[in-house]
């Protein structure tokens, strides 16, 4: 049976990455995927401009399990912070299994002279942060979305660089280093903000508990400094 669009789309990127696993990314070539597929170059170049665009392909691929993995009634039920957590940790599970061949990607797209790629790479970061924000309902605006955003996005690119690394079980090490820096901006947003809107009556009553040993401090509002975060992280 003739694979639709989408479905050819996805095969291509799949069998691209498969065969990277038995070599490496930067011996993959576009002719060897026509050829695994039984399919021609032209076929190829209907969906991708160039080898690189594969790339983007596998990660709007980390995008959609990510926004998948919102569309549940627990998940709505999740603090601002969990459901940041939730996200990021779903779009790094989507890579997993590819953990090498995803850092060797990258680190083609950092090779010296490739601003042609890195450029729109920079692109892709931003569009992955704001679908991040969508599924989480963030809904700040004006100065606050700017600093919010920013944050993420320091956030998001700290614990992916952590996650390449990370051969821990499960990624553990990487889900502690993500709910720490989480809990860092939510702290700093906290003291800029204070107790935002939308806190739920459960929310604000499991803080009522440790403001009595700690100054106020809840525990459910969305990010802000992330260059603060970093300094406290690294001073820490």
């Amino acid at each position: 049976m003739k694979k639709s669009k989408p479905e050819l789309r996805g095969t291509i990127v799949d069998t691209a990455v498969a065969l990277a696993e038995s070599s490496s990314w930067e011996a993959v070539r576009l002719f060897d995927v026509a050829a695994e597929l039984n399919i021609s170059l032209d076929d190829i170049r209907l969906y991708f401009r160039e080898k690189e665009d594969l790339i983007d392909a596998w990660f709007d691929q980390a995008d959609g399990q990510m926004l998948r993995s919102a569309e549940t009634v627990e998940f709505l039920s999740l603090s601002p912070r969990e459901r940041l957590q939730h996200l990021i940790m779903a779009w790094l599970d989507a890579l997993v299994a590819h953990r090498k061949i995803t850092r060797q990607m990258i680190g083609a797209k950092l090779e010296p002279g490739h601003l042609h790629i890195q450029i729109p790479a920079i692109m892709r970061i931003s569009r992955t942060v704001q679908w991040m924000r969508e599924a989480a309902q963030r809904d700040a605006t004006f100065l606050r979305r700017a600093l919010e955003e920013t944050a993420l996005t320091t956030i998001y690119l700290a614990t992916f660089t952590y996650w390449m690394q990370d051969s821990s079980e499960n990624s553990q090490r990487t889900r502690d280093f993500l709910e720490h820096k989480l809990r860092v901006a939510e702290s700093l947003d906290h003291r800029i903000y204070g107790i935002p809107c939308k806190e739920t009556a459960a929310d604000y009553a499991e803080q009522s508990v440790s403001a009595s040993e700690t100054s106020p401090e809840p525990q459910s509002s969305p990010l802000t400094e992330p260059i603060a975060s970093e300094i406290h992280a690294k001073s820490g």
